[in-house]
């Protein structure tokens, strides 16, 4: 007999029970469904988790420096100084301050507002850009000039899109709006990414206390190592210690979440891989029925000259057409989910969320369906090969 011939008898096997069929193939269909769907959640996750640092600068190095009582401590220009002695791995650099405090616009208070002190460079750094009016200068760093840069929210929500030129309070100090970021959210709203203030760090450092961090650029992420090596060694030469800074690179920061985000799903995967495993030995458990069921037909075709061989690889493929069918099904439910999934996550984030399985992960279901079925089919099928043709044809 040829696989294709038992291929035939195994179709017409299986559709000539549907019921049972479709029991039998039940947690076949949930383990892959289930599998596709969780794979398909931590791709999206990993692409948003990407999306969302890209727009901070995965180029981008953060220092957090803290002085070392009054013996030593690091002033801007030494900093600048540093990058400039490592430009083959530095670029950019832009001291920044945070300040915590109200923002006043006319008659309003603002509190949800990010306010910080920077450098001319970074908008730049940043990724942003200018909208209208200008940008910092450093002519406005070294007159600590009570100027600043605005997002697009603050324009649109304070000032009708017309703030070039208004002025508004921070920390009870005047300053003059000079530019308005471009928007960078595709909404505009309280709290996000366009309500932001950027002001001197030398005028922000003279109201709120000295500079902390700094943001510098790194030339080629090809060569983080290389980058983040140079800098701590400038820094340890200053501190004498690896107390009193610390380097953090965006990228590493989204590698380590990425690499969080894979466990996760591997875990989340492989319990719902369990549910194949039940599967299997459900299709086990129909087969060795069938065993029974088909005994007399078994015998018949054993004396009839059929060899061991031959029985054995038509209820292996039986058996494996039967969870290669729930393996498909899975997969369409799976996809159908996904979509769903995408969208119910997209409503309830407020975010673009999409649950999108890879071709690598349908593929692998796939054959992992195959492989169980064909794996939990041998016995039944061993144990039909060896039934006693006599013993067989007088079964009742």
């Amino acid at each position: 007999m040829s696989i294709l011939e038992s291929f035939s008898l195994a179709v017409k096997n299986i559709l000539s029970s549907k019921t049972r069929t479709l029991l039998t193939m039940l947690g076949i269909i949930i383990g892959v469904a289930a599998v596709i769907v969780i794979v398909g959640l931590g791709n999206g996750l990993e692409q948003y988790m990407t999306d969302s640092f890209s727009g901070l600068g995965t180029n981008t190095l953060t220092v957090s420096v803290s002085s070392r009582g009054s013996t030593r401590s690091l002033s801007v220009d030494e900093m600048y100084g540093i990058v400039d002695e490592n430009s083959q791995y530095l670029d950019q650099c832009s001291p920044t301050v945070s300040m915590n405090g109200y923002v006043k616009i006319g008659s309003d208070t603002v509190s949800s507002t990010s306010v910080q002190g920077v450098s001319e460079d970074y908008v730049d750094i940043s990724g942003a850009s200018v909208s209208s009016g200008r940008n910092l200068q450093y002519s406005d760093m070294k007159l600590r000039a009570k100027v600043c840069v605005i997002g697009a929210y603050i324009d649109r929500a304070y000032f009708g899109g017309s703030a070039v030129g208004q002025t508004m309070r921070i920390y009870g100090t005047t300053f003059t709006i000079v530019g308005v970021l471009a928007q960078q959210d595709e909404d505009l709203e309280e709290g996000g990414s366009d309500d932001c203030i950027y002001l001197p760090y030398t005028t922000a450092s003279r109201i709120s206390g000295e500079v902390s961090s700094y943001v510098i650029t790194m030339k080629d992420e090809n060569y983080i190592d290389q980058s983040v090596a140079a800098l701590e060694n400038a820094l340890y030469e200053v501190f004498s210690s690896d107390d009193y800074y610390t380097v953090t690179s965006m990228a590493e920061m989204v590698e380590t979440m990425t690499s969080m985000i894979n466990i996760l799903v591997g875990v989340l995967a492989g319990i719902a891989a369990i549910s194949l495993v039940v599967g299997g030995i459900g299709i086990m458990n129909i087969m060795l029925v069938s065993v029974t069921e088909r005994t007399r037909e078994i015998g018949i075709r054993k004396s009839l000259g059929a060899k061991e061989r031959y029985i054995m690889q038509q209820f292996v493929i039986e058996a494996a057409s039967t969870s290669a069918l729930g393996g498909v099904t899975g997969i369409l439910l799976g996809d159908l989910l996904s979509v769903a999934a995408s969208v119910v996550a997209t409503r309830l984030m407020g975010e673009n969320l999409s649950v999108s399985p890879t071709l690598a992960a349908v593929a692998a279901a796939f054959g992992i369906s195959v492989g169980i079925g064909i794996l939990f089919g041998y016995l039944p099928a061993k144990k039909a090969a060896v039934l006693n043709p006599i013993d067989a044809l007088h079964y009742d």
